[in-house]
C-alpha cells in the first residue's frame, strides 16, 4: 500500500471510499479505520459522526480525480 499525495476517496469502497481514503491517507488498514468510525459515530450518538462522513464524501475528490 502506497500513501496518496493527497486526501481522496478510495477504489476500497463500502460505500462512498471515505474511510478507504483517510486509511490510505493515514496508512492505516482500511479495516480499523472502519472500525475506529463506527465505534466513534456510536458513542457520540451516531448523528455527528453521519454528518462528517456525508461532509467528506462531498469534499474529498474521487479516486480518479
Amino acid at each position: 500500500m502506497t500513501k496518496a499525495n493527497g486526501l481522496r476517496r478510495s477504489h476500497d469502497a463500502v460505500l462512498a471510499g471515505v474511510c478507504g481514503g483517510l486509511a490510505d491517507f493515514l496508512g492505516w488498514s482500511p479495516t480499523v479505520v472502519r472500525f475506529l468510525y463506527v465505534l466513534v459515530s456510536v458513542l457520540s450518538a451516531a448523528f455527528p459522526g453521519i454528518l462528517v462522513y456525508l461532509a467528506l464524501w462531498l469534499l474529498m475528490p474521487g479516486p480518479d480525480a
